[in-house]
């Protein structure tokens, strides 16, 4: 595995903002931070020689198509089957380590993209402050992400941002009353209830959403969807935490997360020696 460092200074130098990442897990605290400043890039990697690199969706965004393969729905027909296609201008594109590929867009000043997982069948775009991508040269798994051209990255239409920010009204022909099943419940089914019913009252909220956010990341879930779940699950929650302590709580489960995935993979190394 290369040392990234290089690469990792110069997206710094160009006002981006870089994570250093352990597979797909940021390696530091972040939210709501300026971005790393070239120096602290340095000596950053200095503690993590061997990091990949992700660019947090600050001043960009991006539209993220997936493989069926990767993830069961195809994103590449889903772009193909796009009315407003014409509308995904050319622009700074690359290869994702599943063979997805990720157009990268600056943000629009007079409107606010949003964040909008499955916005197309396989299609998500990738847009919160504190979300990112993992970007090229890293690799995941023994595979690299690639640059698919060298375009500049480009402003979208006002009409592209308009169609991601639709959110589609949920049509149902059930009811759910007809229907009953065990009353018991197993911890997952209890994960999927609170993206629904929220977090509960005022005094559990944050243990809930560490409860939360733990379980899923046990789960294997991606960081990204798990963070863009406990926005779904506190925007149900009456009286819902403040922004910057669902992020405080969220990036403190996920470096829990790290801490444990390396305990473990420290076990195997000795049990094999």
């Amino acid at each position: 595995m290369k040392n990234l460092v290089n690469y990792a200074v110069a997206y710094a130098e160009k006002g981006l903002s870089v994570l250093p990442m352990l597979d797909k897990q940021p390696l530091i605290t972040f939210a709501d931070t300026p971005p790393l400043k070239p120096d602290e890039v340095r000596e950053l990697w200095k503690q993590f020689p061997y990091a990949q690199i992700a660019l947090r969706t600050t001043n960009f965004f991006v539209v993220d198509i997936d493989t069926k393969e990767a993830h069961g729905k195809d994103g590449f027909k889903s772009i193909d089957e796009f009315e407003h296609k014409d509308l995904l201008i050319p622009t700074l594109e690359q290869v994702t380590s599943t063979g997805g590929r990720q157009m990268i867009y600056f943000k629009r000043p007079d409107i606010e993209v949003r964040q909008h997982i499955d916005w197309l069948p396989g299609v998500d775009v990738k847009a919160h402050i504190n979300n990112y991508i993992m970007i090229a040269p890293s690799e995941r798994k023994g595979k690299t992400y690639k640059w698919l051209n060298h375009k500049p990255i480009v402003t979208p239409s006002k009409e592209l941002i308009e169609l991601i920010n639709e959110r589609p009204e949920s049509k149902s022909n059930y009811s759910p009353g007809d229907y009953k099943f065990s009353d018991e419940k197993t911890a997952t089914s209890n994960l999927f209830e609170e993206i629904v019913n929220g977090f509960g009252e005022t005094g559990g909220r944050n243990n809930a959403l560490a409860s939360f956010v733990g379980g899923l990341l046990f789960r294997n879930v991606e960081v990204e969807t798990a963070y863009e779940l406990a926005i779904q699950a506190n925007d149900n929650t009456e009286k819902s935490l403040p922004k910057k302590e669902l992020d405080r709580t969220f990036e403190s489960m996920v470096n829990k997360e790290i801490s444990r995935r390396e305990r473990a993979e420290q076990i195997g190394r000795n049990i094999t020696k």
